[in-house]
């Protein structure tokens, strides 16, 4: 089969989207039969995966994490990623360059050196990581890179409706491939593992769990869903929110404005947990939040909190609007007080929750599966290696 040079400027493996899709779109190409040489940052947990050789980066700017979205720290990585993967190309014979996203620029370069084809993989909007005048005009000028390497592509691969979108506005449509997220492991829930999570979170017998989990980034909507807190925390005694993630840092200073607010014994926080664990523990909750702001792809967590089996609480925003309507989730207006009732909605609405799981469950069934998953990523292969190069 076929020899893939696969790259992404993402710590591998860490517990969030990118490298969790990072670590399917790796595992499906293995089951498929190829061969990858996968290079990456020189950061995150080992993993091991079947004709998949890592390749890591030298540490040269003793980095110890990478934010989400560019940054200067990137870009450097990214100028080390390229000289390693022109040192591979000149010295390989690669059938297919995949790069995501910043490293696309890189992969389009070495793809045209080794005269391979080119796959474009993107899994985010760069407007969902703006914030203040520079960063936005950074992203501006990653937004232009990103259409010339778009025109450029054999094929784009999108998470979500919106990403592929904008293939059509560089007139790249034929070549758009929509696959979807799926939940971020492939381990079930079992009765035991819940019950051990369940009693972990709980202070009482009668509290309803109900969790969050995610980063703490700005767009995620995390100040919102803090704001919410207190006002559930007052209007239902037994609400206990479950925080997933997060950085110790974060952690600290969110523990103390829920001091002093007065509701930081309604929550408590789990810091990150293994995707394989995660199951377990999304599954003994009663009530998972999306409190997402902005952006355009379908939230990761969403699928988790689909295949967790419990009630949504979600705000209306075009992201969340891509997977969940009112008949799978508890849709709100993306204020405190909106979102804080619709949990207390819900918390009181037994036969809502049920409702709404079951919707939940049979949606992801449908759409969402490493199986299907893995032959939409076929696809675009065959697409792409049966086609003729873009010049």
């Amino acid at each position: 089969m076929p020899r893939i040079l696969f790259i992404a400027s993402q710590p591998f493996f860490e517990w969030r989207g990118s490298p969790i899709r990072l670590g399917f779109d790796l595992l499906a190409l293995s089951q498929l039969g190829y061969t990858v040489d996968f290079l990456t940052l020189p950061l995150g947990a080992p993993r091991e995966i079947p004709n998949v050789t890592i390749i890591r980066a030298p540490n040269l700017l003793l980095a110890r994490r990478i934010s989400i979205g560019p940054s200067l720290t990137k870009l450097a990585f990214d100028f080390i990623l390229f000289w390693m993967g022109l040192w591979r190309v000149v010295r390989h014979r690669y059938a297919v360059v995949h790069g995501v996203e910043d490293c696309g620029l890189i992969a389009w370069c070495l793809a045209r050196v080794g005269g391979a084809r080119f796959i474009f993989e993107r899994h985010s909007d760069p407007a969902s990581h703006r914030r203040g005048w520079c960063r936005n005009l950074v992203m501006r000028a990653y937004a232009g890179v990103e259409r010339f390497v778009m025109r450029r592509a054999d094929a784009i691969i999108g998470t979500g409706p919106g990403l592929v979108a904008h293939a059509q506005e560089v007139g790249r449509a034929s070549r758009a491939c929509l696959i979807p997220d799926i939940p971020s492991s492939l381990a079930e829930a079992s009765e035991p593992g819940k019950a051990t999570a369940r009693a972990r979170c709980q202070r009482r017998p009668d509290d309803l769990l109900i969790a969050y989990v995610g980063s703490f980034a700005i767009y995620q909507g995390i100040d919102l869903l803090f704001a919410a807190i207190p006002i559930v925390a007052r209007a239902e005694p037994r609400a206990r929110f479950v925080i997933i993630g997060g950085s110790p840092a974060q952690i600290a200073a969110r523990k103390a404005a829920l001091q002093e607010a007065g509701a930081a014994q309604a929550v408590v926080f789990l810091g990150h947990i293994d995707p394989d664990a995660l199951p377990d523990t999304l599954a003994a909750c009663d009530v998972l939040l999306s409190p997402r702001l902005s952006g355009m792809n379908t939230p990761l967590k969403l699928l988790d909190y689909l295949k967790a089996g419990a009630a949504i609480v979600a705000t209306d925003c075009p992201a969340n609007r891509l997977i969940l309507d009112e008949s799978t989730a508890q849709l709100t207006a993306p204020t405190p007080e909106a979102f804080a009732e619709g949990i207390v909605t819900l918390c009181r609405d037994r036969n809502r929750r049920e409702r709404l799981c079951r919707r939940g469950v049979e949606l992801l069934r449908s759409r969402h599966t490493f199986g299907a998953f893995r032959d939409a990523l076929r696809q675009c292969y065959i697409y792409v290696l049966d086609s003729r190069p873009v010049i």
